[in-house]
């Protein structure tokens, strides 16, 4: 009888699906764009959510919001400790900030939203979600900034320790960890979290973040020992190179301030803070550099440092020392973990001193060495990305911009020292990229004693993106520039992960719709735009790399390179619909758009890199640098319309038009439709950024069509070219040429890397030069968005943005048997998929709860409605 009756609700359950009747759900509960965080220091805080139903076209007709301390009455429903009640709002608004009464520092809050449906029903989520507060900011932090005292050229990394006593019933502790540096934190001799590189790089003079740590369950009643062993980072960077980095106004040795809270069952609590109590004393990491390499010496090692097991006699005060800056602030982003582990592929022995490994693909990361081996043998650690004719380790492609002034610091060269017993090291302040690791040791040894494992870093955000394809050139490229964008994302987005680590605001922002198209990538970003406040300086004036020194503000710094500071803004408003990074970067966009102004006062501007490593043609570098002066304009008149600015909408609107004439006027030859002298560059970027007079489009076009099929359908553009060429092929009818591009298999294109078993984008299209020749970069990785908005057709509409309307414009191009572009929106997931079945196209998409989309059909499809209206839900066409 039981399972007679198990068996009549399976079918029910299998007849609500078949039907689409689904009770609707609401899930994906964020705040601050963060899952349940800790550390919050805002006053007003983001929630987001998202409605997930069966229903075709159901979408949110009301939310209402409710914030409370007490999480058991907000799950029955009850008013005790509810702190805000937004009650029931009429809105489909899944993005709404906090409105309640003040937050209290270092509180956990919960929250829990209601929802209704298109009828009117209403939808209780069971989940209570909580967000926790660290101190408000400003927060007047109780503790001391500390070091050991030496100058900022000693070269051992410190130990800290203090031990504390904790003899009560402990209900939850937390850290409050901040360091002008790099730290890790342990406990009891246990490491705190998996994170890795933290605190996130800012200009420290001006701005330092401090990470909230859980360390409940690393406490003891009774003696706890805390250590911390504290690194040079970015703060303290000893290596020597073109940037300028050692003579940085901010250097200094690394310091670092913390507060323990511990709040017990009983209610009382406890604070352990930085002080001069705390003992130091030098570590086994003898030197270290984000920027080269670690040395390490394991007969330094001091065995159970950080537990209360070890005599510390010997050990020193710490010195209390000045804050690096007043504006501590909380970090609030996915942080630096290790994302995957990979075992060599290949080992080369070459000598009993020299082994060679390889691995499967090209990573950022580390490497994790386990020997045991003669007391006193140094083993110099050697990471690349290639390998000379003779098999042996060529650096000459990643070391090109360095600087040494001796030995005593190669590069990408970890230096062990063995200790004699079994040692395990892996360094702790530093990353690499790389594909074959060369281990060189000081005197012979037996290689089956040692284990290399490469451990890939990065920062780890969530994928929200995938493609897939009939054709595996378009996957493996995608994958590649995956792995490129991850490889250079370390809390705040890199041009490559070896020769320079530089946040080039070029390569980010043409990357961006890359970025946000496979991850969610906000958190990062927010921060990293952060760091551009930080650096411009009164006049509007940015570098083109952020952070920086002080160097990079007189070179390469013009509207191609940092109109990342209005590209990406706009991007984020586009993605999320959320307005709060567009707000924060108004008047800077504002200041740096009127900085170009002066300098332009007939509306076209030279300043700027240009197309940077273009195949072979060069393009006019006046007309792309007044094309992203014009872009930046436009965005900014946009976003004052958005906030209500309209003195700044007008005169930035007619600003735009202005500089729209004057390069049209300057550029084009309307006879010809032909701008400058009409390389794929010079005529793809003014129909991408969209300056073409409507009436020439077609002609502008047609004569890129005409220029690429003369190359055989090969790219000829440099990095400013690679953004815009694709995008402007398949926007004005000319999708097939795109495709034919895109998987092209011989040189130059992205194709013919992945036939040269590349698994990272190049820097080069030229894979046999020694300079600008990083085999990891991102500055080729539109194509990664392209996919998506080419092929799935998935485009964000920035009137409804965050994909609230979707324009979907998929293009069924030949070469291809079936196409899936699949992107998780701030709604829902959107997933765009077709297939041919013999002569006709079979086309599946589903629209997220909440949203609508608009289907635009390509030429080449059969039918007399060519635009279509969808609702959400699941959607099958055939033609």
């Amino acid at each position: 009888m039981i399972k007679k009756n198990l068996f009549t609700l399976f079918l029910f359950v299998i007849s609500l699906i078949n039907t689409g009747t689904l009770q609707a759900q609401i899930t994906n509960f964020q705040c601050e764009h963060l899952i349940n965080p800790i550390g919050i220091d805002v006053l007003s805080p983001r929630f987001s959510w998202k409605m997930n139903s069966g229903e075709k076209g159901d979408k949110q007709s009301a939310y209402q919001i409710q914030v409370g301390i007490d999480s058991i009455a907000l799950a029955n429903g009850k008013d005790s400790g509810v702190v805000w009640d937004s009650g029931k709002k009429k809105s489909d608004q899944m993005l709404v900030r906090y409105n309640g009464e003040k937050l209290h520092d270092f509180t956990r809050y919960y929250w829990t939203v209601a929802c209704w449906d298109k009828k009117g029903k209403k939808i209780k989520s069971p989940v209570i979600s909580s967000f926790e507060t660290a101190g408000i900011y400003p927060y007047s932090w109780p503790c001391h900034w500390i070091s050991d005292g030496n100058s900022m050229d000693y070269k051992p990394a410190p130990y800290f320790r203090k031990t504390v006593q904790v003899n009560k019933n402990i209900q939850s502790a937390r850290a409050y960890v901040a360091a002008a540096g790099l730290y890790e934190l342990y406990i009891n001799g246990e490491k705190v979290d998996n994170r890795l590189l933290d605190p996130m790089y800012t200009r420290f003079d001006r701005r330092n973040l401090y990470a909230t740590l859980d360390i409940t369950g690393y406490l003891n009643e009774g003696e706890n020992t805390i250590g911390v062993l504290l690194g040079n980072g970015w703060y303290n960077h000893q290596s020597t190179a073109v940037w300028d980095f050692h003579k940085a106004p901010w250097r200094d040795r690394p310091k670092f301030m913390a507060e323990i809270k511990v709040m017990y069952a009983n209610g009382s609590t406890d604070s352990f803070i930085t002080d001069e109590k705390w003992k130091t004393t030098d570590s086994p990491v003898i030197f270290n550099s984000i920027y080269t390499a670690e040395h390490y010496d394991a007969r330094k090692e001091i065995q159970g440092w950080n537990t209360n097991k070890t005599d510390i006699s010997g050990w020193k005060n710490a010195v209390i020392c000045q804050a690096p800056s007043s504006n501590i602030r909380s970090q609030q982003l996915h942080p630096i973990r290790v994302t995957d582990t990979f075992q060599p592929a290949k080992i080369d022995y070459r000598s009993d001193s020299c082994v060679i490994y390889h691995f499967p693909k090209n990573i950022a990361g580390i490497t994790k060495v386990e020997i045991q081996g003669t007391e006193g043998t140094i083993l110099r650690i050697k990471h690349g990305e290639r390998l000379k004719d003779d098999g042996s380790l060529e650096m000459t492609n990643i070391d090109y911009h360095y600087r040494p002034t001796d030995d005593s610091d190669p590069f990408q060269t970890d230096i062990l020292i063995l200790s004699g017993k079994k040692d395990i090291f892996s360094p702790k302040f530093n990353y690499k990229g790389f594909q074959y690791v060369e281990i060189k040791s000081s005197q012979p040894i037996n290689w089956n004693d040692l284990k290399l494992t490469a451990l890939e870093l990065h920062s780890d955000i969530p994928a929200v993106g995938d493609i897939h394809s009939s054709n595996p050139i378009i996957n493996k490229i995608w994958a590649a520039t995956n792995n490129s964008y991850l490889s250079n994302l370390f809390g705040y987005p890199t041009d490559c992960p070896q020769r320079e680590k530089n946040g080039w605001t070029g390569d980010a922002h043409i990357a961006i719709e890359t970025g946000l198209y496979n991850f969610d990538g906000i958190t990062v970003y927010e921060k990293w735009l952060a760091d551009f406040r930080d650096e411009q300086k009164d006049d509007g004036t940015l570098p083109n790399i952020v952070p920086t020194s002080g160097w990079g503000y007189n070179w390469a710094n013009g509207p191609d390179w940092t109109s990342a500071v209005a590209i990406i803004p706009w991007e984020i408003y586009r993605f999320y619909g959320d307005t709060t990074l567009l707000s924060q970067m108004y008047g800077n966009i504002k200041r740096y758009v009127d900085l170009i102004t002066s300098k332009s006062p007939e509306y076209t501007t030279d300043w700027g890199l240009g197309d940077w490593v273009p195949v072979k043609t060069k393009s006019n570098k006046e007309l792309t640098s007044s094309l992203y002066y014009y872009t930046d304009v436009l965005i900014l008149a946009k976003a004052a319309r958005l906030f209500g600015k309209t003195p700044d909408a007008t005169y930035y609107f007619d600003l735009s038009e202005k500089i729209k004439q004057a390069i049209n006027r300057k550029f084009l030859n309307k006879e010809t439709g032909i701008y400058s002298l009409g390389s794929q560059t010079e005529l793809a970027a003014p129909l991408f950024w969209g300056i073409v007079p409507e009436e020439l489009k077609a002609k502008v076009a047609d004569n890129l069509y005409k220029k690429v099929e003369a190359t055989g359908f090969h790219l000829d553009v440099g990095l400013l070219g690679s953004k815009v060429l694709l995008d402007a092929l398949t926007q004005n009818g000319y999708a097939e040429a795109a495709y034919k591009i895109a998987s092209q298999e011989t040189y130059p294109s992205w194709g013919w890397w992945m036939v040269n078993g590349m698994t990272t984008l190049s820097e080069n299209w030229r894979l046999d030069v020694l300079r600008d020749a990083s085999l990891n970069h991102i500055m080729f990785g539109e194509i990664g968005a392209w996919l998506y908005k080419g092929l799935g057709g998935i485009y964000p509409d920035e009137n409804y943005p965050g994909f609230k309307q979707i324009i979907l414009k998929p293009n069924f191009v030949e070469g291809l048997e079936h196409f899936k572009a699949q992107h998780e929106s701030p709604y829902g997931n959107i997933i765009s998929y077709w297939e041919r079945k013999g002569n006709n196209i079979q086309y599946e998409v589903t629209i997220p709860a909440n949203c609508t989309a608009i289907l635009y059909l390509p030429e080449n499809v059969k039918t007399k409605n060519k635009i279509v209206k969808l609702e959400s839900g699941h959607h099958k066409m055939r033609w």
